[in-house]
């Protein structure tokens, strides 16, 4: 456990493609149901400094209280994952702590001297940050707002995975405008 920001939630794979990605994680591994998102609707989207809109899908899944998150870029806008592709890497590409305190949490990051990379805004209250700092090859930190509607997806996902019976492997993505 991280003395600074608590447990790590979540471990986000970037794999270059989602759906085999999906099907390994639930037939071989037994994890899931995944919920899936074929566009993240981003906000306020960044890397290094300049504004993006990328196209990126997601599926998420609980192991216990851990989040395993797939994403998979699909264009060619720059962002993080696209470097950890292009750098011949797939796999494990960040591990993130939640927090409903953003900004004291991202100004204890700051003041440490982290540097911010990859940054956006997923519904209300659903902002993220990526630290361009790896800590291992190519695994960076996200710090990750779930306080809002983002938050109640994520029980929501971690809650179904508690029983799940192998049945409904992939599904649809709970719609966070109506949470």
């Amino acid at each position: 456990m991280s003395r600074f920001l608590g447990e790590i939630k979540q471990l986000g794979y970037v794999v270059e493609d989602i759906e085999a990605a999906m099907k390994y994680w639930t037939e071989v591994l037994g994890v899931g149901p995944f919920y899936y998102m074929e566009r993240v609707p981003l906000k306020n989207y960044r890397y290094k400094g300049h504004a993006y809109e990328p196209h990126n899908s997601v599926a998420l899944a609980n192991s216990g209280n851990v989040q395993v998150e797939l994403i998979q870029a699909r264009g060619e806008t720059p962002s993080m994952y696209r470097d950890f592709i292009a750098n011949s890497r797939s796999g494990l590409q960040h591990v993130a702590y939640w927090t409903e305190h953003f900004e004291r949490d991202l100004q204890l990051l700051l003041d440490r001297g982290w540097k911010v990379g990859m940054s956006g805004e997923v519904g209300e209250r659903g902002r993220f940050v990526y630290f361009e700092t790896e800590y291992h090859p190519g695994t960076v930190i996200e710090l990750s707002e779930v306080a809002g509607p983002k938050g109640k997806v994520f029980r929501i996902i971690r809650e179904s995975a508690e029983n799940w019976d192998g049945t409904d492997p992939v599904r649809a993505f709970p719609d966070l405008s109506k949470l």
